[in-house]
């Protein structure tokens, strides 16, 4: 048998919240037996059934809205099912996805579950049979519906084993992926006592514990202590799970099914049966039972049951070795969880495995000495056992009542290479780095209410870098509509930020939920923007931009003759000359746009001002690295080659205001039309300075720019004449390029030799073409690609773009890699989904746990008094919607619009007034919640069945409107508005 490896997991179980909670409880010797809740039952009613046993806090809530489950379909769920949804999410974070990536994929899910307790407590009373009930009811849904909620194809069954059931889950679920049937699984159990009549069965077969507690092996033990409990590990095979990096709990190794046959009956055990059933596991495993350090029994606590397993542990694992076999059971903790119980041990082994430790054993201070454990190699832990270095081998054990027995025999994980800084804060790289956190909810509650989960976390954690964490965070985090994102260096930043966004009313500042994807355009910067080590910060702690900017250096190498990468980072203060300003200028925009479009930022368009536009060209698919490289250092040349005496003044005029200012100042021209109030002119500096006093005179504002010559002015001819005599390689733009040179988008226009001549004298048309970008794209967000900012000051000042968000990933002398990670996550918050992989140094590239997700407690059903048979009155049609149980909280929905409730702004649309009460009605929502934007499949969870009763309750409310079919609907049932205005449609075409 193939290895699997347990790469994530979630469980539940009676005192035991979650993973933690769980190993906590085992390892502090803990129990989770409390009495019999009232909820259940009232065990004074009940005198043959113990009065305790082992009891989920809240087992009664469920969060429908996150799962889009209808309140009305909620409440008919089997609890089971309930249970099983968050597990399953939250098992999946804990593997180190976002659970969403993994919808339309083969994954399979394998559930263990006993009997079908709720189906015969909800659907006796026949008068209160609904469809809702029918799916609720069945036992065989509880893997189907994960299956379903997660949009998962591959293999889906319920297991019913009984005892076993869990546990037979994991082996088919390990089969399943090694055939390549499926490449995740989910496999666990559940288990909830709802009644107390199998506990009764118990009592009358003498099985029942009288103080509701399993004591295995122990002198005490006098039978079963009934438990709830919830688990589910998430499995891949290792190779997998070893080329993706994720973290592993343990290695099932092999695992092995069978049956008692005709024994003493169908309910004893059989002791040859289970030490065949060890043989086989241990065979498929390829492993000696000697090298086994521990087993997680069976171990019930009843007498007969206790000593036939001890026998079969006994001829199996009673060889000559260095130090008996350990066992214990996780029922002395917390009771027999049933349909559970094989994942509860699973669970406990895998953990035992990861923290090479094994719990002691509850009740090993009282053996009992019929089982002879001693003489057959058996121990029961008093004490932890610690595991020594290298591989640990384990076998857990489920038995059915039944007859059908598993074992299956985990391994721990293969240690493998940890990068240097992976994990905590070992270097100051480690600590230093810059990653960026995100945490994603169904709404803006529950945003806060996991960003405030996250904080207490990442706060438990010794302080260090955060890079790591951030990183998981990215992948984990990040599927749900409602977004934040910070970024962070280390712990202590994280805890301060996630705590300050928890704490907002308005969590819009770092987070809110975008309604699409952000619109990008990029405008590249020109010369001017340059100064000694620019960009050296984002290239300390950035290695995507590291290497992009080699790449642009070696290209840009062979015809400078120098090293622009070394010029930048030496803060040579070479980098004012034309020569290498231009070159190093490019670099740097080349260099940003590659780690942005690396990092999954594509623009829509790009916008290049003056030297700025050769980055464009290369971004926008028009020119090539090499041809590019060529044609700036070139234009460097020959611009460094021409006479000094020249410059530029920037004023707060428009060229209207200027007009006829050149004709009297030979030589100048208007260089830049960056605004209606916006012009740049250049010319001789004794000209512009006669420019100068005539405009301050008239009160215009004039500030001279740092040029080192007349650019986009006559005084360029013969550096123009040098560049139209280039061989240029180019090709019409791939992406929409709005022009400075000619004002507008470039469609099919070749940038050739031509082009860049004129453009080097021409003035640039920035204001137009920034329009034009503006018309043809409407960006959402413009990012300045440059060392300075510079076009975002001027785009802000023309107006042209009102409404957009202003990024720059360098804006200036102190920028390191946090401006950068800003832009993403600004950008994250926009709708984008970044390949953040990109923005992490390997060393940063662990699995870190997260808390899981916390969902909403707001919502509770299950009310035991609706288990009485109760016989519905004649005259009340609608209670064929009637829920099985009760709903003591609601959770406040959301919404872009205004309620559409009786009291709403529908009440002048009668039609709308009935489609929101029908919806209301067949759904169980309230009707304050049925706003007109709602959308039935993804807002509301309708199905099928629920639209062909949403049908009948509208046409039984709008009469006028008559017979309508589902096939009508159909196209009308993107939203409540949508259909009620079809319908209204309907209406007049019939009375009319």
């Amino acid at each position: 048998m193939g290895d699997v490896a347990i790469v994530g997991i979630d469980c539940t179980f009676p005192g035991a919240a979650g993973v933690q909670a769980y190993w906590d409880l085992l390892m502090r010797g803990g129990a989770g037996i409390t009495p019999v809740p009232v909820q259940r039952w009232e065990a004074r009613d009940f005198p043959a059934v113990s009065g305790s046993g082992g009891f989920i806090d809240d087992a009664d809530v469920f969060d429908s809205d996150f799962f889009s489950v209808t309140p009305r379909e909620a409440a008919a769920m089997d609890p089971h099912h309930r249970l099983l949804l968050p597990c399953a999410w939250r098992a999946l974070e804990d593997a180190g996805r976002a659970p969403g990536d993994l919808a339309g994929t083969e994954t399979g899910v394998f559930v263990g579950v006993m009997g079908g307790e709720w189906g015969r407590l909800t659907m006796s009373d026949l008068a209160r049979v609904t469809p809702l009930l029918g799916s609720g009811s069945s036992a065989g849904m509880a893997a189907n519906r994960i299956s379903y909620h997660f949009n998962f194809t591959g293999p889906s069954l319920a297991v019913d084993t009984a005892c076993s059931s869990s546990l037979v889950a994991v082996h088919l679920a390990a089969g399943s992926l090694l055939t390549g049937e499926c490449d995740t699984a989910l496999a666990g159990g559940v288990n909830i006592v709802l009644s107390p009549s199998l506990g009764m069965v118990y009592g009358q077969l003498g099985l029942a514990a009288a103080d509701g507690r399993c004591k295995p092996f122990s002198a005490d033990a006098d039978g079963i202590g009934r438990s709830d409990g919830v688990g589910l590990v998430v499995l891949r095979r290792l190779a997998d799970a070893l080329a993706d990096g994720q973290r592993i709990y343990a290695v099932l190794r092999g695992s092995a099914v069978n049956q008692d046959g005709r024994s003493n009956g169908v309910i004893a055990p059989n002791r040859w049966s289970q030490q065949r059933v060890l043989d086989s596991a241990y065979r498929r495993a390829g492993v000696a039972p000697d090298r086994v350090a521990f087993v997680e029994a069976h171990g019930t606590g009843t007498v007969l049951g206790d000593a036939i397993e001890c026998a079969a542990l006994g001829a199996v694992h009673g060889v000559p070795r260095e130090t008996p076999c350990a066992i214990g059971s996780v029922k002395g903790n917390l009771g027999h969880t049933e349909g559970a119980a094989g994942i509860a041990g699973l669970i406990k082994t895998a953990l035992a495995l990861h923290h090479r430790i094994v719990p002691a054993s509850l009740f090993a201070d009282r053996e009992n000495p019929q089982l002879r454990l001693g003489e057959r190699g058996l121990r029961l832990l008093k004490s932890p056992l610690r595991l020594p270095r290298g591989e640990s081998l384990a076998g857990v054990s489920s038995f059915g009542m039944g007859g059908t027995n598993a074992h299956a025999v985990l391994g721990s994980a293969p240690r493998t290479p940890r990068a240097a800084g992976a994990g905590g804060a070992r270097t100051r790289g480690a600590r230093d780095a810059v990653g960026v956190f995100t945490v994603s909810a169904d709404t803006p509650e529950a945003l806060r209410r996991n960003l405030a989960a996250q904080a207490d976390a990442v706060a438990g954690r010794p302080r260090g870098g955060a890079a790591a964490l951030c990183r998981s965070s990215n992948l984990v985090k990040t599927g749900l509509p409602h977004r934040f994102a910070v970024p962070v260096r280390d712990t202590g930043e994280l805890v301060d930020a996630l705590r300050r966004a928890a704490a907002l009313q308005d969590t819009s500042a770092g987070g809110g939920r975008p309604w699409g994807r952000p619109v990008t355009a990029f405008l590249f910067t020109g010369q001017g923007s340059e100064f000694p080590g620019m960009t050296a910060g984002l290239h300390r702690d950035c290695p995507l931009y590291r290497r992009h900017l080699a790449e642009a250096d070696e290209a840009l190498a062979p015809h400078l003759g120098a090293s622009v990468r070394d010029l930048l980072l030496d803060g040579d203060e070479r980098v004012h000359r034309p020569r290498f300003a231009q070159p190093a200028l490019f670099a740097v925009g080349y260099a940003l746009a590659r780690t942005l479009t690396s990092l999954g930022v594509t623009p829509a368009a790009v916008l290049g001002h003056s030297l700025g536009e050769y980055a464009a060209a290369v971004t926008a698919g028009a020119l090539g690295l090499e041809d590019a490289a060529r044609l700036v250092v070139r234009r460097g040349a020959l611009t460094d080659g021409l006479p000094a005496g020249g410059g530029m003044i920037a004023t707060s005029a428009g060229p209207e205001e200027l007009a006829g200012l050149p004709a009297a100042a030979p030589g100048t021209a208007m260089a830049a039309l960056n605004g209606p109030a916006d012009t740049v002119v250049s010319g001789p500096l004794d000209a512009l300075d006669r420019i100068t006093q005539q405009l301050t005179g008239r009160g215009v504002r004039v500030r001279p720019l740092p040029a080192s010559h007349a650019f986009h002015s006559p005084l360029m001819a013969p550096a123009a004449a040098g560049l139209r005599t280039e061989a240029v390689r180019c090709a019409p733009p791939a992406v929409p390029l709005a022009s400075t040179r000619y004002g507008r988008v470039l469609r099919h226009e070749l940038m050739d030799a031509g082009y860049w001549a004129g453009q080097i004298e021409e003035p640039v048309l920035m204001d137009s073409a920034l329009g034009a970008l503006v018309a043809d794209v409407a960006p959402t967000h413009l990012i300045e690609i440059g060392p300075r900012g510079r076009l975002l000051q001027i785009a802000a000042r023309g107006g042209r773009v009102p409404g957009v968000e202003y990024l720059h990933p360098s804006p200036g002398p102190g920028a390191t890699g946090l401006e950068l990670a800003e832009v993403l996550a600004a950008l994250y918050r926009g709708g984008l989904d970044p390949l953040w992989e990109e923005l992490y140094a390997p060393e940063h590239r662990s699995a870190e746990p997260l808390a899981p997700y916390v969902f909403s407690s707001a919502r509770r059903s299950w009310d035991r008094e609706s288990f009485v048979p109760t016989v519905r009155p004649a005259a009340a049609p609608a209670t064929a919607f009637a829920a099985v149980t009760d709903f003591t909280a609601e959770r406040p929905e959301p919404s872009r619009g205004a309620a559409a409730g009786a009291d709403g702004p529908d009440g002048d649309d009668p039609v709308l007034r009935a489609v929101v009460r029908a919806v209301a009605e067949v759904g169980g929502y309230p009707p304050e919640r049925v706003v007109p934007e709602a959308r039935f499949y993804e807002d509301l969870g309708f199905d099928s069945v629920m639209i062909m009763q949403l049908k009948n309750q509208v046409e039984a409310r709008l009469p006028r409107v008559g017979e309508v079919s589902v096939q009508e609907m159909l196209p009308a049932l993107r939203s409540v508005g949508a259909l009620a205005e079809f319908l209204g449609d309907v209406a007049m075409a019939r009375t009319s």
